[in-house]
């Protein structure tokens, strides 16, 4: 379980990070950055990764049955909109706030997802690992408030810079809802995949690799024609003929290794944190998450402006937000 853990947290340090080089792009409209990030990450990094790692590979592959890749794929499809839409919620309402409101509406649902596909744990393991999800919203909400009043401060409150706040906020929300189907891939498509990369004689961890192959793969057939469309209908394809086009190939590429490798060690780490594993693997995982981006938000400079009030309620959700995770780790050591 300890080896969970420090995979998980790792993992979400990583996850929490990945974003971070987007602020550092130069002649780059959203659509480009992105772009650019989510063809490196949805495709070239997951097939990289598949051959280079993984034992056998297409083998693995034809050993999954119909029934549970049309379950992954379908559920990774969901996945790549609601990522997508969380990039564009960064862009509405900053990194922090935008973390925050994505994630807490993961963690809610997704965390309670692998229920539907492993079972409940014994009472007292599952109503403690519940606590610990609460407490973590608690802290979500709270950082949302922490981002409203932020806004305030910058006494931005016109109609149409309101509008943007609702909008990313909403954008978020939504992003949240369809990005569990990240946790239903892993918790349907692991345990098929494990046999078939086992067999193949991989080592456990590569299993991890597998599976974020199909996820990565299915969810990018979606969020790369989207970013096609919108550089085409936006006309801008001529920013990739930036002088910077060089720096943001690598700041992106960052970015994709960052997030792919940050979802595969994840997929690993609940395996080794046992039969709740991917329950409580995703809470932690996507609240260390947002902890590390609150403080990469704090240290590039987002809340300078900020009242006392506003950093005030960021620290509070920020301390509720680790508090439950020390109470999930806990319920999962219950037996």
């Amino acid at each position: 379980m300890i080896e969970g853990l420090i995979w998980v947290v790792l993992a979400g340090i990583m996850l929490g990070l990945y974003a971070l080089p987007e602020k550092y792009t130069k002649g780059f409209e959203f659509e480009n950055t992105w772009g650019m990030m989510f063809t490196i990450n949805m495709f070239i990094v997951p097939v990289l990764a598949g051959f280079a790692l993984i034992t056998g590979f297409t083998g693995v592959l034809s050993a999954i049955p119909a029934d549970i890749l049309l379950k992954m794929g379908i559920a990774s499809i969901l996945w790549g909109i609601g990522v997508m839409m969380w990039g564009k919620a960064i862009n509405h309402i900053g990194l922090s706030l935008g973390f925050s409101i994505f994630i807490g509406t993961v963690i809610l649902v997704g965390s309670l997802l692998p229920f539907l596909v492993d079972g409940l744990p014994a009472t007292n393991q599952f109503m403690t690992i519940m606590v610990g999800i609460v407490i973590v919203l608690i802290g979500v909400i709270a950082n949302g408030k922490a981002g409203m009043q932020r806004q305030q401060d910058k006494g931005k409150e016109d109609n149409t810079q309101q509008g943007s706040m609702d909008a990313g906020i909403g954008i978020a929300v939504g992003g949240g809802l369809l990005a569990t189907g990240f946790s239903y891939a892993n918790a349907v498509g692991r345990p098929v995949i494990h046999e078939a990369s086992l067999a193949a004689g991989n080592p456990e961890w590569v299993t991890a690799v597998g599976v974020m192959f199909i996820i990565y793969v299915a969810g990018g057939i979606f969020v790369v024609p989207y970013f096609v469309t919108q550089l085409s209908s936006k006309k801008l394809w001529s920013k990739f003929s930036s002088g910077s086009l060089g720096s943001n190939i690598g700041l992106t590429s960052i970015m994709a290794v960052l997030n792919f490798a940050a979802s595969a060690l994840f997929a690993f780490a609940a395996f080794k944190l046992g039969s709740a594993g991917n329950t409580v693997g995703y809470a932690i995982f996507n609240t260390i998450c947002v902890a590390v981006a609150i403080v990469s938000g704090l240290v590039t400079g987002e809340w300078s402006n900020a009242s006392s009030k506003a950093k005030n309620s960021l620290f509070i959700g920020l301390a509720a937000m680790i508090t439950g995770v020390i109470v999930i780790a806990v319920g999962n050591s219950l037996t």
